[in-house]
């Protein structure tokens, strides 16, 4: 079953239980010695259901300690709603819709929303492209108009970056400048050499491309964005920035600059996993909730 009435989404029980098989396929293993053997599920009528005891160890736990869903108060069948939702949410989901889909407090869809988004940031396997494998770089801007606000006194625009490797995984970067410095230490990190790179014509990427084993450049300034054959473009990189820009303007209108990256793992976190099913994009997040524990005051002092 893949759909909203799955009974993970409504009964807190099952909704462990699909936990527990994500996290523990072959059993129960203690967060803190990594006992997978010498483990026993406590039982009674004064123990809550799911409490395993490490008997090396001598501590009690459950699926949820060690990942982002310790000590939380909301029902597991509600995060895991909230996991199905921002999964499902092509240009995402604001805390407000969160807020009123789950139940629960605006102050806790927002944090709930930023640990999802933690799940989200899977690290990476290695670099983008290789032989014989186009690697686009492009840059865009995040943030309102200047004549569309009613004060003179905002914040500049905030720049993002993306790499998206074709039929392949993008990353984007949230970047304090764009400069060639700054984006060659993110291009020469993230994409392997044996790549061929295709940027627009800014200048920042002049010097990086020479140490790649191509470097095209797409001249949009004299209107050209795609030559004949089809190679040459960057429009793969745009549709990623499209379907980014739907997310800033149509969902969440607002992004603060503390927590842009985190915005930026959630579209990659989808786009990377476009071809899976929303129920198995969720899933996968689900896993990725571990060992990424995150306290109310982190998110909230970035964003004071």
């Amino acid at each position: 079953m893949c759909d909203l009435t799955n009974p993970i989404y409504s009964d807190a029980d099952k909704a462990r239980e699909h936990l527990e098989a994500l996290h523990w396929p072959n059993g129960p293993v203690c967060p803190k010695c990594g006992e997978i053997e010498n483990v026993t599920r406590l039982k009674g009528k004064s123990t809550r259901v799911g409490v395993v005891m490490c008997n090396p160890c001598r501590k009690p736990f459950t699926v949820t300690v060690g990942t982002i869903f310790e000590r939380s108060k909301i029902g597991l069948n509600k995060w895991l709603l909230g996991f199905r939702l921002m999964a499902g949410s092509k240009k995402g989901i604001s805390a407000h819709q969160l807020h009123r889909s789950l139940g629960i407090t605006y102050k806790s869809a927002w944090f709930m929303a930023h640990r999802i988004r933690e799940a989200m940031n899977i690290e990476p396997e290695g670099p983008l492209g290789g032989q014989n494998t186009v690697v686009e770089a492009d840059e865009t801007y995040v943030g309102g108009k200047q004549k569309n606000r009613a004060t003179r006194r905002v914040k500049p625009k905030k720049p993002v970056m993306v790499l998206v490797q074709r039929e392949g995984h993008a990353r984007s970067f949230h970047v304090a400048n764009v400069n060639a410095k700054e984006l060659r230490g993110l291009i020469a990190t993230n994409v392997d050499r044996a790549s061929h790179l295709m940027t627009d014509e800014a200048h920042v990427y002049t010097k990086v491309g020479r140490e790649f084993a191509g470097h095209s450049v797409v001249n949009h300034s004299a209107k050209e964005y795609v030559t004949t054959g089809g190679f040459k473009h960057s429009n793969t990189a745009e549709n990623f920035f499209s379907i980014f820009k739907r997310g800033v303007i149509g969902t969440y209108h607002h992004m603060s600059e503390a927590h842009l990256g985190r915005y930026c793992h959630e579209f990659d976190f989808r786009y990377n996993t476009r071809n899976i099913t929303d129920s198995e994009r969720a899933a996968v997040a689900l896993k990725g909730a571990r060992g990424k524990r995150l306290t109310y005051n982190q998110p909230r002092s970035l964003a004071a």
